[in-house]
């Protein structure tokens, strides 16, 4: 079965019957995808998709493409009680949320080392006797 996943606020292009190395590199280092797993960790359980579509700021059918890419690749599970569907990490999820969230506290720290640097210093200034 062929599933084109077309996303396009993201530009994510995605062939699901071709599975390339860089297919989750290309989706987890998008904006939206990234910030989902990261809700999804913080959530340290299932959530609805409409939370988080809430919390992402992403409109609910690009969330639910989203998870859809997320689920094939093995990094999420639906739960369906009824009518309710809720969504969970699985251990290879928490395990790629746990390091996307380390990369980008890291690179909060580069980027605040960089914007010290190029802030220029006020000279000081003597004080009157």
């Amino acid at each position: 079965m062929r599933a084109d996943v077309r996303l396009k606020s993201d530009k994510i292009d995605i062939m699901m019957d071709q599975k390339t190395p860089n297919m989750l590199e290309d989706l987890l280092l998008r904006d939206k995808p990234a910030k989902i797993i990261l809700s999804l960790k913080t959530s340290k359980g299932s959530i609805y998709a409409t939370i988080l579509s809430r919390e992402t700021n992403c409109t609910y059918s690009h969330t639910i493409k989203i998870l859809d890419v997320l689920k094939d690749q093995g990094l999420v599970n639906f739960e369906k009680v009824g009518r309710i569907k809720k969504v969970k990490l699985t251990s290879d999820g928490w395990d790629v949320a746990q390091n996307l969230e380390a990369l980008t506290k890291k690179f909060e720290q580069v980027c605040d080392k960089i914007t010290k640097k190029t802030v220029p210093k006020k000279p000081r200034t003597k004080r009157k006797k």
